[in-house]
């Protein structure tokens, strides 16, 4: 169990970039695995991308492939979405969850989420 903080959401244009951050309130974060969620209103929670404990493998969901980069710090117990070339039907509000084993691509194999953040990517 982690608490997490997710930031760097805001309003930006079609094209643009967002990094998001989400800081760990744990030590032990570099034993979990992180993953990005997203949710758009009236729409289901997605996955977004992973990834493992030591950032050696991640998984990004094909809407994102390409444009998307997650990362990790362990020494600063933050992880990292790097968001670029961004559409109009990227705007949700992100989520980050911590997972205790594996490298869940599903909402229900984490066990820690973040408040959200909102993006929100104008055309």
């Amino acid at each position: 169990q982690v608490q997490l903080v997710e930031s760097g959401g805001g309003l930006v244009q079609a094209g643009g970039s967002l990094r998001l951050s989400c800081a760990a309130s744990s030590s032990s974060f570099g034993s979990y695995a992180m993953g990005w969620f997203r949710q758009a209103p009236g729409k289901e929670r997605e996955f977004v991308a992973a990834i493992n404990w030591s950032g050696g493998r991640s998984y990004y969901a094909h809407s994102v492939q390409g444009r998307f980069t997650i990362s990790r710090d362990n020494a600063k117990n933050t992880a990292y979405l790097h968001m670029n070339s961004l559409k109009p039907e990227d705007t949700a509000v992100y989520y980050c969850a911590a997972a205790s084993y594996g490298l869940p691509i599903v909402g229900a194999g984490y066990n820690s989420w973040g408040q959200g953040t909102q993006v929100t990517v104008s055309s």
